[in-house]
């Protein structure tokens, strides 16, 4: 496996270009109005993080096998300020991460299994997509 070889952060700067040449991927026109989570104060600054948080799930799931969306849901939480009272994990929007998935399942990169564990695991396109990106940084 080269994604385990190659560090995270150039991974998915590589992988989110390469996800913004493919036509089915795309963010909704909503996302620049929508904040990513309850943690979040307000919506996404960065004008292609779509692209980015996309790359983050494939590799996420590349490494984790099976994953569902609350799981996901999780992983890209962060902590809510509740002014003078201690913070507070809080779970990431789901929606946002459930259109990626969709997204990234009509692309082919993705697909859903139930057994033994449900959730969404890479296909050999998918393999392959990200060999290719990992080859390239390396």
């Amino acid at each position: 496996m080269l994604i385990k070889e190659v560090p995270p952060q150039k991974l998915i700067l590589k992988l989110a270009d390469e996800l913004k040449k493919i036509e089915s991927i795309k963010p909704p026109p909503q996302a620049a109005f929508i904040k990513s989570g309850v943690c979040a104060e307000r919506p996404p600054v960065q004008p292609d993080f779509w692209y980015l948080r996309s790359a983050a799930i494939l590799r996420r799931i590349a490494l984790r096998g099976p994953v569902g969306v609350q799981r996901l849901r999780t992983v890209f939480g962060g902590r809510k300020r509740r002014g003078h009272k201690p913070a507070h994990h809080r779970s990431a929007g789901g929606k946002f991460i459930r259109l990626m998935l969709q997204q990234l399942e009509s692309a082919g990169f993705i697909s859903k299994v139930e057994k033994p564990r449900k959730g969404r695991v890479l296909t050999a396109k998918g393999r392959a997509f990200l060999d290719k990106v990992s080859k390239g940084i390396k």
